[in-house]
């Protein structure tokens, strides 16, 4: 059997995405191939969590963004939302150590204010615990949706406006990323969707302007580092232009 090429040769750093973010789908899909009820699917989902996690801090990609739960999810059966927000609870009470180990930062962006308490106080506990760490940015996205965060920076825009503390015809896009949840985080270099859906699912609207798309042809629950490895060899392949002419 062949070895694939490395991802990265000498001197060939700046090739790798500086910002990797997935959406995680196929959770239910996997569980029903299997005979398996949908939460089987969301608790294998989470062991394909920490694989991704530790894959991306190992190959050196410095931020890391994952869609854990839309602000549409809320719609879902109540039973597989309860069961979704204890895999949640149980991930902030007994991950967030390791991950604090091996330096990797969390934050937790989307609106909490859906959120039961207990969680958001988890949320904040974790945050903090984890904010001096470098050694991945691992940012999750839980209650978001790309529409409403678009929304939500217009209206504190606004109220700024009206309250005469900014000039409405000074306002541009750098002013406006500032008012988004991700103000703190450069814009994905790579997106990736796995089950082979070709879909952004209101997932960083604003931020994917210029990210390569890749979809992967497998369900989330069973993504392990190779998959990693192939979304990051198909980014290598790609010319980025950010809309320019080949030179």
């Amino acid at each position: 059997m062949s070895v694939p090429d490395p991802l990265l040769k000498a001197g060939e750093e700046s090739r790798l995405p500086v910002h990797v973010a997935i959406i995680m789908d196929g959770n239910g899909r996997w569980a029903k191939a299997r005979g398996l009820p949908r939460t089987a699917g969301h608790r294998k989902g989470a062991d394909a969590v920490r694989s991704a996690v530790k894959a991306a801090r190992e190959l050196g990609v410095g931020y890391l963004t994952l869609f854990g739960f839309s602000s549409e999810n809320w719609n879902r059966p109540a039973d597989e939302v309860s069961d979704l927000m204890g895999l949640l609870r149980f991930y902030l009470r007994n991950e967030i150590e390791e991950l604090h180990r091996v330096g990797v930062r969390l934050r937790v962006i989307g609106e909490r204010s859906r959120l039961a308490p207990d969680i958001i106080t988890l949320i904040e506990e974790s945050e903090a615990r984890t904010a001096a760490n470098t050694a991945l940015n691992l940012t999750v996205a839980l209650s978001y949706g790309g529409r409403p965060e678009i929304v939500r920076a217009a209206q504190r825009l606004a109220a700024e406006a009206k309250a005469g503390r900014i000039d409405p015809q000074a306002i541009d896009e750098a002013q406006f990323a500032r008012h988004l949840f991700t103000a703190e985080i450069p814009d994905p270099d790579l997106l990736i969707r796995t089950s082979g859906e070709k879909r952004i699912s209101n997932f960083l609207l604003w931020q994917i302007a210029y990210a390569e798309l890749v979809f992967l042809d497998v369900l989330w629950p069973d993504f392990g580092r190779a998959h990693l490895d192939e979304a990051i060899r198909e980014f290598q392949r790609r010319e980025r232009r950010y809309g320019l002419t080949h030179g």
